[in-house]
Protein backbone atom coordinates (compact mmCIF):
# COMPACT_ATOMS: atom_id res chain seq x y z
CA UNK A 1 0.00 0.00 0.00
CA UNK A 2 1.23 3.63 -1.12
CA UNK A 3 0.36 6.19 1.17
CA UNK A 4 0.72 10.01 0.06
CA UNK A 5 1.16 12.98 2.17
CA UNK A 6 -0.09 15.85 -0.78
CA UNK A 7 -3.50 16.61 2.02
CA UNK A 8 -3.12 19.18 4.64
CA UNK A 9 -4.18 19.64 7.94
CA UNK A 10 -3.98 22.73 10.45
CA UNK A 11 -3.67 20.37 13.28
CA UNK A 12 0.42 20.02 14.71
CA UNK A 13 2.22 17.05 12.93
CA UNK A 14 2.57 13.57 14.06
CA UNK A 15 -0.53 13.85 15.91
CA UNK A 16 -3.62 11.14 15.79
CA UNK A 17 -5.60 14.41 14.26
CA UNK A 18 -3.07 15.50 11.43
CA UNK A 19 -3.54 12.11 10.36
CA UNK A 20 -7.03 12.25 10.56
CA UNK A 21 -7.25 15.12 9.12
CA UNK A 22 -4.84 14.22 6.10
CA UNK A 23 -6.46 10.87 5.19
CA UNK A 24 -10.28 11.85 5.44
CA UNK A 25 -8.98 14.34 3.09
CA UNK A 26 -8.03 12.21 0.80
CA UNK A 27 -10.65 9.84 0.68
CA UNK A 28 -12.63 12.88 0.25
CA UNK A 29 -10.76 13.56 -3.01
CA UNK A 30 -10.96 10.30 -3.86
CA UNK A 31 -7.72 9.48 -3.57
CA UNK A 32 -8.14 6.39 -1.62
CA UNK A 33 -8.83 3.14 -4.21
CA UNK A 34 -12.15 0.88 -2.89
CA UNK A 35 -9.55 -1.64 -2.87
CA UNK A 36 -6.76 -0.38 -0.91
CA UNK A 37 -6.14 -1.27 2.36
CA UNK A 38 -5.08 1.44 5.27
CA UNK A 39 -3.22 -0.48 7.73
CA UNK A 40 -1.80 1.56 11.27
CA UNK A 41 1.74 0.30 10.77
CA UNK A 42 2.08 1.62 7.32
CA UNK A 43 0.32 5.27 7.87
CA UNK A 44 2.56 5.04 10.92
CA UNK A 45 5.48 4.69 9.03
CA UNK A 46 4.49 7.61 6.22
CA UNK A 47 3.70 9.79 9.62
CA UNK A 48 6.78 8.82 11.27
CA UNK A 49 4.86 8.23 14.41
CA UNK A 50 3.81 5.38 16.50
CA UNK A 51 1.35 2.66 16.01
CA UNK A 52 -0.93 4.38 18.87
CA UNK A 53 -1.73 7.79 16.97
CA UNK A 54 -2.41 6.14 13.43
CA UNK A 55 -4.57 3.65 14.90
CA UNK A 56 -6.46 6.47 16.66
CA UNK A 57 -6.72 8.39 13.54
CA UNK A 58 -8.24 4.94 11.78
CA UNK A 59 -10.76 4.26 14.52
CA UNK A 60 -12.21 7.63 14.12
CA UNK A 61 -12.88 7.77 10.74
CA UNK A 62 -14.25 4.28 11.04
CA UNK A 63 -16.68 5.57 13.90
CA UNK A 64 -17.38 8.43 11.39
CA UNK A 65 -18.86 6.43 8.73
CA UNK A 66 -15.57 7.20 6.57
CA UNK A 67 -13.66 3.78 6.86
CA UNK A 68 -14.41 0.49 7.52
CA UNK A 69 -12.38 -2.33 9.88
CA UNK A 70 -11.60 -5.39 8.09
CA UNK A 71 -9.52 -8.35 8.53
CA UNK A 72 -6.75 -6.72 6.63
CA UNK A 73 -6.67 -2.88 8.19
CA UNK A 74 -9.15 -0.35 6.73
CA UNK A 75 -11.03 0.75 3.83
CA UNK A 76 -13.59 2.14 2.23
CA UNK A 77 -17.27 0.97 3.44
CA UNK A 78 -19.18 -1.70 1.24
CA UNK A 79 -22.83 -0.37 0.08
CA UNK A 80 -25.47 -1.61 -1.50
CA UNK A 81 -27.78 -0.91 -3.90
CA UNK A 82 -30.12 0.47 -1.94
CA UNK A 83 -28.44 2.04 0.22
CA UNK A 84 -27.04 3.71 -2.92
CA UNK A 85 -30.85 4.65 -3.54
CA UNK A 86 -31.11 5.79 0.06
CA UNK A 87 -28.06 8.40 -0.86
CA UNK A 88 -29.65 9.55 -3.23
CA UNK A 89 -33.07 10.06 -1.44
CA UNK A 90 -30.82 12.45 0.99
CA UNK A 91 -28.37 13.85 -1.51
CA UNK A 92 -31.92 15.02 -3.18
CA UNK A 93 -33.08 16.94 0.67
CA UNK A 94 -29.76 18.15 1.60
CA UNK A 95 -27.51 19.08 -1.58
CA UNK A 96 -29.77 22.19 -3.04
CA UNK A 97 -29.69 24.06 0.18
CA UNK A 98 -26.21 23.03 -0.07
CA UNK A 99 -25.80 24.99 -3.72
CA UNK A 100 -28.23 27.74 -2.81
CA UNK A 101 -25.76 29.27 0.13
CA UNK A 102 -22.77 28.32 -1.74
CA UNK A 103 -24.21 30.51 -4.32
CA UNK A 104 -24.00 33.52 -2.38
CA UNK A 105 -20.98 32.57 -0.59
CA UNK A 106 -18.37 31.76 -3.10
CA UNK A 107 -15.56 34.17 -3.54
CA UNK A 108 -13.73 35.23 -6.19
CA UNK A 109 -10.75 32.74 -5.82
CA UNK A 110 -13.16 29.97 -5.59
CA UNK A 111 -14.97 30.72 -8.80
CA UNK A 112 -11.34 30.90 -10.55
CA UNK A 113 -11.01 27.43 -8.93
CA UNK A 114 -14.30 26.44 -10.35
CA UNK A 115 -13.95 27.53 -13.88
CA UNK A 116 -10.53 26.05 -13.72
CA UNK A 117 -11.45 22.33 -12.64
CA UNK A 118 -14.33 22.83 -15.64
CA UNK A 119 -12.03 23.88 -17.96
CA UNK A 120 -9.82 20.56 -17.44
CA UNK A 121 -12.76 18.83 -17.37
CA UNK A 122 -13.98 19.73 -20.63
CA UNK A 123 -10.25 18.66 -21.94
CA UNK A 124 -10.43 15.81 -20.64
CA UNK A 125 -13.68 14.56 -21.38
CA UNK A 126 -12.91 15.82 -25.30
CA UNK A 127 -9.29 13.70 -25.18
CA UNK A 128 -11.01 10.37 -23.69
CA UNK A 129 -9.18 11.08 -20.51
CA UNK A 130 -11.31 9.63 -18.19
CA UNK A 131 -8.89 9.67 -15.06
CA UNK A 132 -8.55 12.83 -15.83
CA UNK A 133 -12.03 13.72 -15.70
CA UNK A 134 -12.88 12.21 -13.05
CA UNK A 135 -9.93 13.93 -11.18
CA UNK A 136 -11.37 17.36 -12.42
CA UNK A 137 -15.27 16.78 -10.98
CA UNK A 138 -14.25 15.72 -8.09
CA UNK A 139 -12.23 18.99 -7.51
CA UNK A 140 -14.94 21.07 -8.97
CA UNK A 141 -17.61 19.16 -6.72
CA UNK A 142 -15.19 19.71 -3.43
CA UNK A 143 -14.84 23.34 -4.35
CA UNK A 144 -18.22 24.53 -4.07
CA UNK A 145 -19.25 22.29 -1.43
CA UNK A 146 -16.22 23.59 0.68
CA UNK A 147 -17.95 26.88 -0.12
CA UNK A 148 -21.18 26.22 1.71
CA UNK A 149 -20.94 28.10 4.88
CA UNK A 150 -23.62 26.06 6.85
CA UNK A 151 -21.01 24.18 9.05
CA UNK A 152 -23.07 21.13 9.88
CA UNK A 153 -24.60 21.46 6.19
CA UNK A 154 -21.23 20.74 4.40
CA UNK A 155 -20.26 17.88 6.90
CA UNK A 156 -23.43 16.43 6.63
CA UNK A 157 -23.01 16.21 2.63
CA UNK A 158 -19.21 15.68 3.13
CA UNK A 159 -20.22 12.77 5.34
CA UNK A 160 -21.66 10.59 2.37
CA UNK A 161 -18.57 11.67 -0.22
CA UNK A 162 -17.52 8.19 0.02
CA UNK A 163 -21.15 6.29 -1.54
CA UNK A 164 -21.19 9.45 -4.36
CA UNK A 165 -17.20 8.25 -5.39
CA UNK A 166 -18.53 4.33 -5.72
CA UNK A 167 -21.70 5.53 -7.54
CA UNK A 168 -19.27 7.86 -10.43
CA UNK A 169 -16.41 5.16 -10.27
CA UNK A 170 -19.32 2.97 -11.98
CA UNK A 171 -21.40 5.59 -13.93
CA UNK A 172 -17.70 7.48 -15.56
CA UNK A 173 -17.28 3.63 -16.89
CA UNK A 174 -19.55 4.79 -20.18
CA UNK A 175 -18.52 7.91 -22.00
CA UNK A 176 -22.19 8.38 -22.75
CA UNK A 177 -22.18 9.59 -19.21
CA UNK A 178 -19.01 12.42 -19.17
CA UNK A 179 -21.28 14.97 -21.56
CA UNK A 180 -24.10 15.24 -19.23
CA UNK A 181 -21.89 15.93 -16.45
CA UNK A 182 -19.76 18.19 -17.83
CA UNK A 183 -22.92 20.45 -18.62
CA UNK A 184 -24.60 19.76 -15.06
CA UNK A 185 -21.73 20.96 -13.82
CA UNK A 186 -21.37 24.25 -16.15
CA UNK A 187 -25.09 24.66 -15.72
CA UNK A 188 -24.70 25.02 -11.81
CA UNK A 189 -21.18 27.09 -12.34
CA UNK A 190 -23.46 29.53 -14.29
CA UNK A 191 -26.26 29.89 -11.15
CA UNK A 192 -23.19 30.17 -9.08
CA UNK A 193 -22.01 33.60 -10.99
CA UNK A 194 -25.41 34.61 -11.18
CA UNK A 195 -25.78 34.73 -7.53
CA UNK A 196 -28.83 32.84 -7.77
CA UNK A 197 -29.51 30.75 -4.95
CA UNK A 198 -32.83 29.20 -6.60
CA UNK A 199 -31.17 28.51 -10.47
CA UNK A 200 -28.33 26.64 -8.00
CA UNK A 201 -30.64 24.91 -6.02
CA UNK A 202 -32.62 23.14 -9.49
CA UNK A 203 -29.60 22.99 -11.18
CA UNK A 204 -27.67 20.22 -8.42
CA UNK A 205 -31.51 18.58 -7.81
CA UNK A 206 -31.56 17.66 -11.60
CA UNK A 207 -27.81 17.25 -11.49
CA UNK A 208 -28.74 14.44 -8.64
CA UNK A 209 -31.97 12.91 -10.78
CA UNK A 210 -29.28 12.86 -13.79
CA UNK A 211 -26.84 10.86 -11.40
CA UNK A 212 -29.42 8.67 -10.08
CA UNK A 213 -30.43 7.31 -13.47
CA UNK A 214 -27.11 6.83 -14.99
CA UNK A 215 -26.35 4.57 -11.93
CA UNK A 216 -29.70 2.48 -12.32
CA UNK A 217 -28.54 2.23 -16.15
CA UNK A 218 -24.70 1.19 -15.11
CA UNK A 219 -26.31 -0.94 -12.18
CA UNK A 220 -29.25 -3.18 -14.71
CA UNK A 221 -26.07 -3.48 -17.17
CA UNK A 222 -23.89 -4.70 -14.01
CA UNK A 223 -26.26 -7.13 -13.40
CA UNK A 224 -27.02 -8.55 -16.80
CA UNK A 225 -23.26 -9.28 -17.40
CA UNK A 226 -23.18 -11.01 -14.57
CA UNK A 227 -26.15 -13.00 -14.99
CA UNK A 228 -24.42 -14.47 -18.39
CA UNK A 229 -21.79 -14.98 -17.15
CA UNK A 230 -23.08 -16.95 -14.30
CA UNK A 231 -25.02 -19.04 -16.92
CA UNK A 232 -21.86 -19.21 -19.36
CA UNK A 233 -19.80 -20.68 -16.63
CA UNK A 234 -23.14 -23.20 -16.04
CA UNK A 235 -23.43 -24.44 -19.71
CA UNK A 236 -19.79 -24.73 -19.62
CA UNK A 237 -19.66 -26.97 -16.84
CA UNK A 238 -22.46 -29.39 -17.94
CA UNK A 239 -20.63 -29.93 -21.42
CA UNK A 240 -17.60 -31.05 -19.24
CA UNK A 241 -19.67 -33.16 -17.14
CA UNK A 242 -21.22 -34.23 -20.77
CA UNK A 243 -17.88 -35.35 -21.94
CA UNK A 244 -16.54 -37.15 -18.95
CA UNK A 245 -13.34 -38.15 -18.51
CA UNK A 246 -10.78 -38.74 -21.17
Amino acid sequence: MILRSSSASNAPPGTSVQIHDVLMARIQNGEVDPQERLVDTAVATEFGVSRMPARDALMRLAHEGYLEQTTKGFALPRIDHREILEIFDLRRLLEPRAAALAAQSLSEDAFDQLEAALKNARLAMNDGEREKLFRACEIFRNGWIGAVPNGSLRKAVQRYMTQVQAVRMMTFADPANHPVIVEGNTGLLEAFRGRDAVAAADRILRFVFDGEAAYLAAHAAQETNQSNATRTATAAGKDTTLMGPR
